[in-house]
């Protein structure tokens, strides 16, 4: 039998939002006029989107990155600064020189749903024969002075625009990735983030602005140029792992924040925004990693790893993506319902709610929990992931102690596995403080348990 305690009077700090995504909501704005309404209207006849199962994740970020490959956001209008700045020879202290309507109406759509927006300026990845907007700009100082404007418009209300209170502002997206992601040296890249920074801290120093998205901690040549050369105190490091072992997954968190300290950046937030189950980018495994993500072993990958890196050096984890993709394994990409995935950002967002993490401890390395409370309830959330699929079913021992609840309570146990969605499978009465409970756990499955006060 495996056991899982968690310890109520031993705070783990707050619950940090570790069920961010990249990407909003599917949803059509009627028009142009709805653009500075409080509440926008749908087109008609839009009836596949999944605007109110987005909302109801209460998700608190969303990164912006590869939102231009997404026609219902807006596509290539979107976003990306070549797409509100479609020409660079134009003047960029011109309102007119500037595209922002559809880039407008997707992060609406968004504010709407109650998240917060996770601004990258730079491009999406292309993986074409030919790069269009991911190579250097020809001007450093003018992409900076770009940027400007668009934060201007969306934070400060310039060029008829809105006051969103966009706090993250990212430069760029892996430019240690090759000609995909930046075609330009290494170097160049240093000196471009430099003035970038430099430029956007001079004119906003209320903002966080930070970087550089690196792909791999791996990269760690790459790495050490980037600090070396970085003139401006980073105010968050973002950062990328794709992995298949939460284990790993949960180790390469706390690498990230040692390289922090080492290289004299200990002030930097450390997020970690793109991430999902990925066994190989090539052949067999890409498409093994892709069939995976949409399943629910992916799910419980997912729910693995947000549970887990509540106890870590993590102040944000972004899923990629929500975006109607083959990586999305929230939503269903032609009718958008929600998948299994979806679920396990529905459950640690019970947790996240409840707003004090509680102290866990394992016994065996396929478990991966997460706990927390409030004054009159208390939760726990079990994952069981084994990525060798060795054994098919677990009885586990979930100990509570130091509930603090007096009095009647109600326990009620949510189950994610093949059966069930998040679905209430039982309750139990109890008025103890301390509680020994038993469930067995098929492999890839999750538990939501719930122990809430009666009136």
């Amino acid at each position: 039998m495996l056991h899982i305690q968690a310890d109520f009077s031993k705070k783990a700090g707050k619950m940090k939002p570790m069920h961010c995504v990249n990407n909003g909501p599917v949803y059509r704005l009627r028009s142009a006029e709805e653009l500075h309404k409080e509440v926008c209207e749908g087109a008609p006849n839009q009836n596949n989107g999944n605007f109110e199962p987005y909302k109801a994740l209460c998700i608190p970020y969303a990164r912006t990155h590869d939102a231009a490959f997404e026609s219902v956001y807006g596509g290539e209008h979107t976003v990306d600064v070549a797409n509100i700045f479609p020409d660079f020879s134009k003047d960029p202290y011109d309102e007119n020189s500037y595209d922002f309507i559809m880039t407008d109406a997707y992060l609406r759509v968004i504010e709407m749903a109650g998240t917060k927006v996770f601004y990258r300026l730079g491009a999406k990845i292309e993986h074409g024969i030919k790069k269009y907007n991911t190579l250097p700009p020809a001007d450093f100082k003018k992409w900076a002075i770009i940027c400007e404007h668009i934060i201007r418009h969306y934070n400060y209300g310039w060029a008829d625009g809105y006051h969103m209170g966009i706090e993250y502002w990212e430069i760029w997206n892996e430019a240690d990735g090759g000609t995909e992601t930046w075609g330009g040296t290494r170097e160049q890249y240093y000196e471009f983030h430099n003035i970038v920074a430099e430029h956007l801290k001079q004119n906003f120093p209320e903002l966080k602005i930070g970087g550089p998205a690196v792909s791999y901690l791996e990269h760690r040549e790459w790495l050490d140029g980037f600090f070396d050369h970085l003139r401006v105190p980073l105010d968050f490091f973002s950062w990328h792992n794709y992995r298949r072992d939460p284990n790993v997954f949960l180790h390469y968190i706390r690498e990230a924040k040692k390289l922090l300290e080492e290289k004299g950046q200990p002030q930097a937030e450390s997020i970690l925004n793109e991430w999902n189950y990925v066994k190989g980018w090539c052949g067999d495994d890409w498409a093994e990693s892709l069939r995976t993500e949409k399943s629910l072993k992916g799910a419980i990958y997912v729910g693995s790893c947000i549970c887990a890196s509540q106890y870590e050096p993590l102040d944000m984890l972004m899923y990629y993506d929500a975006r109607p993709c083959g990586m999305n394994g929230m939503f269903g990409t032609d009718f958008y319902e929600p998948l299994k995935g979806y679920y396990v950002f529905q459950m640690f967002n019970e947790l996240y709610q409840l707003g004090a993490a509680a102290e866990v401890q394992r016994d065996d390395d396929r478990l991966f929990a997460c706990a927390a409370m409030s004054e009159n309830e208390a939760a726990i959330m079990v994952n069981y992931f084994d990525d060798e699929e060795k054994e098919a079913n677990q009885d586990v021992c979930i100990d509570l102690k130091h509930l603090g609840i007096t009095g009647a309570a109600n326990a009620a146990f949510y189950c994610l596995d093949a059966n069930h969605d998040a679905t209430l499978v039982r309750e139990e009465k109890t008025q103890a403080s301390d509680l020994k409970l038993y469930v067995q756990m098929p492999l890839f499955s999750s538990y939501l348990i719930k122990i809430t006060k009666e009136d």
